[in-house]
């Protein structure tokens, strides 16, 4: 069974850092394209920032660029978000999403975790 679960979530003042994981598992997604999204309550789903799993190519959201960082980990199948310099605007429920392709649909969705930047 496929499965994308994400992690690393929590609460951190302005300015600090966290690393969000999404993990994958149930079937190669070397081919795939992994996008990490974010959505606060009674909004709209937001780009974040994606990566191809097999070139390691990556894209960003004008807001998060130069902040976070999307990367891959063969090892632990394994997309990481590291963000950094946090504001509140980044107060949100994240999500990593696979699809097999450029401007296919995803096929997988985590479940999300949510990151509170608040002093």
């Amino acid at each position: 069974q496929v499965h994308l679960v994400e992690s690393g979530g929590g609460r951190v003042n302005p300015g600090e850092s966290l690393t969000l994981l999404c993990e994958a598992s149930g079937r190669n997604f070397s081919p795939y394209e992994v996008e990490w999204y974010r959505q606060g309550r009674g909004e709209e789903r937001e780009f974040v920032a994606g990566i191809m799993w097999n070139s390691g190519t990556w894209w960003y959201a004008d807001s998060v660029k130069g902040r976070f960082t999307i990367s891959r980990d063969d090892v632990q199948n394994t997309i990481r978000l590291q963000m950094n310099r946090l504001n509140p605007e980044d107060t949100d429920l994240y999500f990593c999403a696979a699809r097999p392709r450029a401007g296919s649909g995803f096929l997988y969705w985590g479940r999300g975790t949510q990151v509170i930047v608040s002093s």
